[in-house]
């Protein structure tokens, strides 16, 4: 079956999609960072190894080649793992947006009920204790005041 070259590649390329890692990579956009960061890390090591110099002095010697090998080698070990795993499930925080709203909805209802309020301030503060006052001490004696007297 000789097949020609725009059908060899569409049968190359149908193989290609079917694929988890080829889904994974194009799904993954975390993954597809790591490794372009990888990929431009290593082109600027290959390029300053082959500056001219001794492949060996720029080896021992040249700090930003060793940054950008460390950096491509941790780059493309992140993207091995991302690979592995999978893409990683984005969290919705469902805990703490129900914390949230649970302390707004709270202090609206404080804030608009008075029973709330007082039933809050009982449970913080205790309960308030109502009494009648009452003097334990008589009151003063009422003298009569004297009338004026009547002259004729």
């Amino acid at each position: 079956m000789a097949k020609s070259k725009p059908q060899k590649a569409k049968a190359a390329a149908e193989g290609a999609w079917g694929n988890v890692y080829v889904q994974r990579f194009v799904q993954d956009e975390e993954l597809r960072a790591n490794a372009r960061e990888a990929l431009d890390n290593a082109r600027s090591a290959y390029a300053r190894l082959t500056n001219g110099k001794s492949a060996s002095k720029v080896v021992m010697e040249d700090k930003k080649f060793q940054k950008d090998v460390k950096n491509a080698a941790d780059a493309f070990k992140e993207a091995g793992t991302a690979l592995r795993e999978g893409p990683k499930r984005k969290r919705k925080g469902g805990l703490g947006k129900l914390i949230l709203l649970a302390l707004i909805g709270g202090g609206v209802a404080i804030a608009v009920s008075e029973d709330v309020r007082n039933k809050v301030l009982d449970l913080l503060f205790g309960k308030e204790e109502e009494f009648d006052y009452t003097s334990t001490t008589a009151p003063p004696a009422t003298t009569p005041a004297p009338t004026p007297s009547a002259s004729t």
